[in-house]
């Protein structure tokens, strides 16, 4: 090991200490023969700037803890499933409440932030019908169908998994902060972020990413075309997670991504039979 390891405590520091400034992929994470506190040394000794010097991993990663839990691949709780994004796997998750829910595969349940009253009658059929199917729901905390989702889960005796593109001393957006301690009472909140990290663009695609990988599948209940809401199709194609979209069967336009996805066969119609007859 580098002499460089002295900046790190174990493996666990050093991860979050790399997850802190810089996206898994520069770190070469994905690689066999990956060590974070190597990696982490030959980061300190390359920067000019004294910015990571200046960073102490153990003592940040105990601070951070104080707030939430930093997962990392090896520990009993780990989601294998975030495999899947090769490169992109994140070095570790912050996780608040209980961090067994992430390797049970829930299903997410997406779609627009200005979403129409359809669309947000039927995320809370789909959320209750997986609720009675015995999954949980995963969904960031937005406006829209994601935090009706949630809501509606709760609501029918469920839990779920809440990914935020925040720190989890943090909520986004704040409006939700209700949401976020009754999801994460019985169900779950993670983030790539470490406390203290507010949203950007950046993280919340980054969070768009995580529900996706997280889950064995996806309903974008209504997404509009050229919308952040499509990029849960793009993840879900990305990682081969099945993409279930409820056909555009009324007239607003808020559903034109549900109707290119079906016209292009790019996603299955999702009936709420899908989970009372166990099919997922």
């Amino acid at each position: 090991m580098c002499a460089f390891a002295a900046f790190t405590d174990n493996e666990r520091a050093a991860r979050a200490a790399l997850a802190a400034h810089f996206t898994p992929a520069q770190t070469g994470a994905a690689a066999d023969d990956f060590d974070p506190a190597e990696e982490w040394g030959r980061r300190v000794e390359a920067d000019r700037s004294g910015r990571l010097g200046r960073h102490r991993p153990a003592a940040e990663l105990q601070r951070g803890e104080l707030t939430a839990r930093f997962l990392i691949p090896g520990d009993p709780e780990w989601p294998a499933q975030l495999a899947d994004m090769g490169e992109n796997c994140p070095l570790g998750l912050w996780v608040r409440g209980n961090p067994d829910v992430l390797t049970q595969r829930p299903m997410a349940v997406v779609g627009n932030r200005a979403a129409s009253d359809t669309a947000l009658h039927r995320a809370r059929g789909f959320a209750e019908a997986a609720v009675s199917a015995g999954l949980r729901v995963s969904a960031t905390l937005a406006l829209g169908i994601d935090s009706t989702a949630h809501q509606a889960a709760l609501g029918a005796g469920g839990s779920g998994v809440a990914v935020l593109p925040c720190g989890l001393d943090q909520c986004h957006p704040y409006a939700h902060i209700t949401l976020l301690h009754e999801v994460v009472n019985g169900g779950a909140a993670v983030s790539v972020c470490p406390p203290g990290t507010r949203a950007s663009l950046r993280t919340l695609r980054a969070s768009e990413a995580l529900v996706v990988a997280l889950s064995r599948a996806v309903v974008l209940v209504e997404a509009l075309e050229r919308s952040v809401a499509m990029v849960y199709a793009d993840a879900a194609r990305s990682l081969a997670r099945p993409l279930f979209v409820p056909p555009a069967d009324y007239d607003d336009p808020r559903a034109s991504g549900n109707a290119r996805l079906l016209d292009e066969g790019a996603g299955e119609p999702a009936p709420l039979t899908y989970w009372v007859t166990g099919q997922l």
